[in-house]
């Protein structure tokens, strides 16, 4: 120990000191040898601590080496007597989970020969009103199915559980056919005018939800359905599916249309306008204003043509009432087609939603298509009628037949996007099938567009057809009619005639083209017209007859054209056309005047002999004067007599013209009288002078007036 601590560094730094103590002085260095004995006794004591602990550390060091060496030692024997008995008790577990396993797949196996007998009952009862029950049996006879496939193939409890899966399945089917018949109901007619129609008087619209099953039932054939597809292997069912669900869709369309016969005599039809939503029971409020208005085509012709044969000055013909019968019947027809066609495209729409949720997304297009071809083809049909119809009417030269065409032609186009929007998906035949029915009826429409304007340049001057009293002619009212109910279908009658244009003109067609179109057409009818007229008139011997006839009809049609919005229609094209039928109206009013010239030129001073006031006239000139008087008062009455029986039925026109040749013929007559008034012409003066100026202007007055 003592030469471990001469090694270090105490023993050295104590040598040191001691050296340097020797260099202390002498009265010092006792003092440091006091220091330095005092701290080499102290270390010499740490060292004896230092001694003690080390001894008694390894003293404890052997004591614990001791301990460890028994520990470890019982630890051996301990695990040389458990592991033995741990693997036997492991292998006892092993073997109970064996038998345990064994047991559970014995049991398993067994239920599986008892599927067929457990299940027997529920399977002949059928799943209706216990679907869930009935899945859950099909279900374990499908896992005993196969089981018995994939073990023993050969087994008769295989041809049992088969059997008794083919019946169940078939049981599924037969009650997916009879909930989806059972409850599958037509429409009703006023449910469906609640969806294609609105309620004007809710100021947020919402849509009507047409509700085709109940909920309960629709989610027991989702159910079905989701089986048959990924179990059943069998896609029967979808053709089930299509055929009751087309004969509900065709016989709520045809619902609507026997509503619409039913119902032909109120005033208070549903129309088709904006869809809407409401999930409420439908009401019998009148919703929006119609497309089409049943009857104002037919009743305004009809009630015109008797207007125009009775005057159009309101003194007669107040009591007229519209022509009604079967124009009206086929008016309704009209109306309820145009109503179908949007019932049918909004039920398609809510079968497409039904459909979604029942047949599997890649055959709910193809289904679809099959489902709605029944009703498409009927409605298709009905189309191809009309046009039939149309053009039977055209071949008998009944062109107002095409003013059936007109709004059906325009709602087809308007709910065409929806049309081909509800179609997407379908076979290009069915996509196909409303663009050929548009451009049927665009063709027949521009046909009948000619020929009417044809008709009007070639109508026969037929002279027991023209108006005795020169009023206006049937020709032109009619022709005046056709052509303002073209303003309700401007855009479609203008794609009727951009359609039979060629395609280079054609692919520029687009609204402001058709209006081009259309006016240059309305303009060509007027014009043809116009030249009927001039021809027509021909038919009158009294060229003043001939002129109010013409001045008739030329200010009907400007009256027609002012009071519509026609004017402004031909003015695309023509912009003095209105300036022209007013030269044409002076024209003709102007040709009428000269009727009046062999009453007036007796008025004149032409003939009359130079006298003075006073003078005695020879009987020559006395002769001269008299036949002017004789003239004069012959024409007025003749003239009179005849022309109170013609006609011009507008009042403005007919007190212009009186007023005009009133005072002609009055001033004239004024003037002759005062230049005779001096003159003693006669002994009975009475005889010659029968009429006052105001008398005269009376007789003018009752002109145009058979009443007076």
């Amino acid at each position: 120990m003592l030469k471990s601590l001469k090694g270090c560094g105490i023993y050295r730094d104590t040598l040191n000191r001691e050296a340097r103590d020797r260099m202390i002085p002498t009265e010092d260095a006792s003092a440091r040898k006091r220091v330095i004995e005092d701290k080499l006794k102290q270390e010499q004591e740490t060292l004896s601590f230092i001694r003690e602990s080390l001894e008694k550390s390894d003293q404890l060091t052997k004591g614990m080496v001791t301990i460890l060496s028994s520990f470890e030692s019982r630890l051996m024997q301990l695990e040389n007597s458990i592991i033995p008995v741990h693997k036997q008790t492991e292998n006892l577990q092993r073997l109970q989970e064996n038998v345990d396993k064994t047991l559970s797949c014995m049991d398993h196996v067994i239920s599986y020969y008892h599927v067929a007998k457990d299940t027997d009952k529920i399977i002949r009862e059928g799943p209706a009103g216990r679907l869930d029950e009935y899945l859950a049996c099909i279900a374990k006879i499908q896992k005993a199915v196969e089981y018995f496939q994939d073990n023993n193939p050969d087994s008769p409890e295989l041809n049992t559980v088969k059997a008794r899966f083919e019946k169940g399945k078939e049981l599924l089917e037969a009650e997916f056919r009879s909930l989806l018949t059972r409850y599958s109901k037509p429409v009703p007619p006023v449910l469906i005018l609640d969806a294609i129609g609105g309620d004007e008087d809710m100021e947020v619209q919402e849509d009507v939800t047409l509700e085709h099953l109940p909920e309960a039932v629709l989610q027991d054939i989702i159910c079905i359905s989701a089986w048959l597809v990924e179990y059943g292997r069998n896609q029967d069912f979808m053709n089930v599916y299509f055929q009751v669900r087309s004969s509900q869709l065709d016989r709520s369309i045809k619902g609507l249309k026997e509503h619409f016969r039913k119902n032909s005599a109120s005033s208070a039809i549903h129309s088709p306008a904006v869809q809407t939503k409401r999930k409420e029971t439908p009401t019998k409020k009148a919703p929006k204003r119609p497309v089409y208005i049943p009857g104002t085509i037919r009743k305004a012709q009809n009630l015109l043509k008797q207007y125009s044969q009775h005057g159009l000055d309101g003194k007669k013909g107040s009591n007229l009432t519209p022509l009604e019968g079967k124009d009206d019947v086929l008016d309704i027809e009209i109306d309820s087609y145009i109503h179908c066609i949007s019932a049918f495209v909004k039920l398609a729409q809510s079968e497409y939603a039904l459909l979604t949720e029942i047949i599997p997304e890649h055959h709910q297009k193809k289904t679809f298509d099959s489902l709605i071809q029944e009703a498409l083809d009927n409605l298709m049909l009905e189309g191809d009628n009309i046009v039939s119809a149309a053009r039977r009417a055209i071949m008998r030269h009944d062109y107002s037949a095409v003013l059936t065409i007109f709004p059906i032609l325009r709602h087809l186009k308007q709910t065409k996007p929806d049309f081909d929007a509800t179609l997407q998906g379908t076979a290009a035949s069915t996509k196909n099938k409303l663009p050929a029915l548009i451009t049927s009826m665009e063709t027949i429409g521009a046909k009948a567009l000619e020929e009417f304007a044809d008709s009007i340049k070639n109508d026969p001057d037929k002279e027991y057809n023209m108006p005795k009293d020169g009023t206006v002619h049937e020709l032109t009212s009619n022709a005046i009619l056709f052509l303002q109910q073209l303003l309700d279908f401007q855009e479609t009658a203008g794609a009727m005639l951009a359609s039979q244009e060629s395609s280079s003109s054609a692919s520029s067609y687009s609204s402001e083209f058709s209006r081009r179109l259309l006016s240059t057409y309305i303009y060509k009818v007027l014009g043809n017209l116009q030249l009927n007229l001039s021809n027509k008139a021909k038919v009158y011997e009294d060229p003043a007859l001939r002129a109010v006839f013409l001045h008739n009809n030329y200010n009907y049609i400007l009256k027609s054209l002012e009071k519509s919005e026609l004017i402004q229609l031909v003015a695309v094209t023509h912009k003095k056309v209105e300036s022209s039928y007013r030269e044409l109206i002076e024209l003709e009013i102007q040709n009428y005047q000269r009727s009046w010239l062999k009453v007036t030129e007796h008025l004149t001073e032409r003939n009359i002999p130079a006298f003075q006031p006073g003078a005695k006239l020879k009987d020559k000139e006395r002769q001269i004067i008299k036949d002017k008087f004789k003239g004069f008062n012959e024409g007025m009455e003749e003239l009179c007599k005849i022309q109170k029986g013609w006609a011009v039925p507008d009042k403005e026109q007919r007190d212009a013209i009186r007023q005009a040749q009133k005072r002609v013929v009055s001033d004239a007559y004024k003037a002759f009288l005062q230049r005779c008034a001096n003159i003693s012409f006669t002994k009975n003066p009475e005889k010659y002078h029968r009429y006052t100026p105001e008398q005269v202007e009376e007789m003018i007055e009752k002109l145009f007036d058979t009443s007076a």
